[in-house]
């Protein structure tokens, strides 16, 4: 008692450990105690070389409190403690793992990501209730065997290490939804990774592969797969039999050609830009029913094949920066099609200028092109016995064969009752009334109500949503942006299909509660607004929102709970003045600002 004593005296934060001997900082009691409350302790950024002994023993060891306190509250009942499921060790000093991490065998999660640790001890084997792993950014060399034994590991993080191989026995962990490999030394891939029949997203970017294994295509639930930045010369020809997958990246690789993907009905993006690709085919696109994005830039394409037209759900294709002379004019068909980079081409047939006045621009001239228009291009149709006076100046080709409605750049204050008659009974799916002197919608859009997806009604002076355009049930598509808008009214929950919404350069200061109730969102363009807050619990209900852009608002804080909304691909934070996420950690990119907010939450 008199060597506590003296230890006491000497160092005032000595009552806090459990030795006075014990190294590194110490861990307060109270967050001892409250972990043994809630199975959770949080010990992220406390510049812990090694952990505590007692951290190891919480569930083992009589607490303190039990020898001092004899006076039990309900509050202070410990051997009603809870196991230990989640232990945080994130961004410390640590450079081993002790053995005795088996002693905390209900472990769930386990997060000693930023460290630095050389290796992992072989007790990890024996966490049998493991479900997330995450030893991220840190020096591991390898892996040892019995980390195979995890049956029920369902996360394994491994990214931004120096690993050059993996345990053959891989494909023991048959419950993995995630795997994160990249930025690694890795040369192969064991074949047994095709026992990973649950596997949902893989990432192998940024390591040193040749190949893939062929084997890789009975991964039949893996929806992502990123092979960015490795030296793929080619792509085994049974990927294209994988029905689940949703993203593939092939970005910075020495590809030639892409294969054909006869089964990968389901298959939305794919990223092969700086490649070698030579040769667009039409049996690398006749299939890709499903595709929204199609990047291919910087590679060596000399054209572009007609069947890409039957890409009907594009909506952004990058082919800047290759060898292509003509396009196929029917691009300019595509519905939604809202980006289109061709810079960096000698393409003959168009103007550098138009290239620069960006993609609506572009594929209208490409419309105009068309050779079976039934006028001559910029020239109006021709007046006929059959014409209406006011369809001189119509444009009933865009309405008929394109379903087209299109009355934009006119500096008007209404859109002409003309426009809508001469739809009469023709299906219209797309309104552009963009860029006009608009102070309200046209009551007259309720009318398009049964046919139309996709409005642009972008740099207007518009105030507010009018009840008619809440009738339009199939809107997918709605962008509104550079208007005067404040605020959307509730009613706009009808929307159910609406999928994509720019309200950027508005004059929204809160986020519209409508959006958190709109499930089928997938994209919200909200830059350049006065937003202050936004809700992270609500935005989580959103499970199929993968991009959220709130650039240059008024965003004090981020909250933590944000990075549980882990269906994001895009979150956009710039120009806002919080103070943390830093600039440094924006710039890495969504997954690691998502990886930091979560880290940041409260246990």
């Amino acid at each position: 008692m008199a060597a506590a004593r003296r230890a006491q005296a000497g160092d005032p934060r000595a009552g806090f450990r459990r030795s006075a001997a014990e190294p590194g900082p110490a861990v307060p009691q109270g967050l001892i105690r409250a972990a043994r409350k809630s199975g959770q302790l949080n010990l992220s950024g406390r510049s812990l070389t090694e952990v505590p002994q007692h951290v190891w023993r919480i569930n083992l060891d009589t607490p303190e409190e039990a020898h001092q306190n004899l006076s039990f509250g309900a509050a202070d009942r410990w051997w009603e403690q809870t196991d230990l499921t989640k232990l945080i060790l994130a961004s410390n000093k640590l450079q081993c793992l002790s053995e005795d991490v088996k002693l905390l065998p209900a472990l769930i999660v386990l997060d000693v990501h930023d460290n630095q640790l050389t290796s992992l001890p072989s007790a990890l084997g024996q966490l049998e209730n493991l479900q997330k792993l995450d030893v991220s950014h840190n020096k591991l060399k390898s892996i040892p065997e019995e980390l195979m034994q995890l049956s029920h590991l369902k996360s394994l993080l491994l990214h931004h290490n120096e690993l050059s191989h993996l345990p053959d026995g891989f494909g023991q962990l048959v419950d993995l939804e995630e795997l994160d490999l990249s930025n690694n030394h890795l040369t192969d891939i064991p074949t047994s990774f095709a026992l990973l029949i649950n596997l949902v997203r893989l990432n192998l970017a940024c390591n040193q592969l040749k190949n893939l294994p062929a084997d890789i295509s009975a991964m039949k639930s893996l929806r992502q797969l990123d092979c960015t930045k490795n030296y793929l010369e080619t792509v085994p020809s049974k990927l294209a039999t994988m029905a689940s997958l949703e993203q593939l990246y092939l970005r910075k690789n020495k590809l030639r050609s892409l294969p054909e993907f006869p089964s990968c009905k389901l298959l939305k993006e794919l990223h092969a830009g700086e490649n070698q690709i030579e040769i667009l085919n039409a049996e690398n696109l006749k299939h890709l029913n499903s595709l929204s994005v199609l990047e291919l830039r910087d590679n060596k394409i000399k054209s572009v094949p007609d069947e890409i037209t039957l890409l009907q759900k594009l909506e952004r294709l990058d082919l800047a920066n290759n060898d292509i002379s003509r396009l196929p004019y029917t691009l300019g068909n595509l519905p939604q099609l809202k980006f289109l980079a061709l810079e960096g081409n000698p393409l003959r047939t168009i103007r550098r200028d138009l290239l620069q006045k960006g993609t609506q621009e572009l594929l209208k001239y490409l419309r105009s092109k068309i050779q079976d228009d039934v006028t001559s291009p910029n020239e109006e149709p021709p007046v006929t016995a059959m014409t209406l006076p006011s369809e001189s100046r119509i444009n009933m080709h865009a309405i008929t064969s394109l379903k087209l409605l299109e009355y934009s750049e006119k500096q008007a204050a209404v859109i002409p009752d003309e426009m809508f008659n001469a739809v009469r009974s023709n299906p219209v799916a797309t309104v552009n009334f963009s860029k006009n002197q608009l102070n309200e919608i046209p009551p007259r859009i309720a009318e398009l109500k049964d046919s139309v997806c996709d409005i642009n009604l972008g740099f207007n002076k518009i105030s507010s949503i009018s009840l008619e355009l809440c009738m339009l049930h199939k809107l997918t598509h709605l962008d509104i942006r550079n208007n005067f808008l404040t605020s959307l009214p509730e009613e706009m929950e009808a929307l159910t299909r609406l999928q994509i919404i720019n309200l950027s350069f508005n004059r929204f200061k809160v986020f519209p509660s409508v959006l958190y109730r709109i499930l089928a969102l997938e994209t919200v363009l909200l830059s350049n607004n006065q937003v202050g807050s936004i809700d992270p619990l609500q935005l989580k209900k959103m499970e199929k929102l993968g991009t959220l852009d709130l650039q240059n608002n008024d965003l004090l804080q981020v909250p933590p709970e944000l990075g549980n909304c882990e269906t994001l691909r895009t979150l956009l934070l710039e120009g806002n003045p919080f103070r943390t996420p830093r600039a440094a950690v924006l710039a890495k990119g969504t997954a690691a600002v998502l990886e930091y907010l979560r880290s940041r939450i409260p246990t």
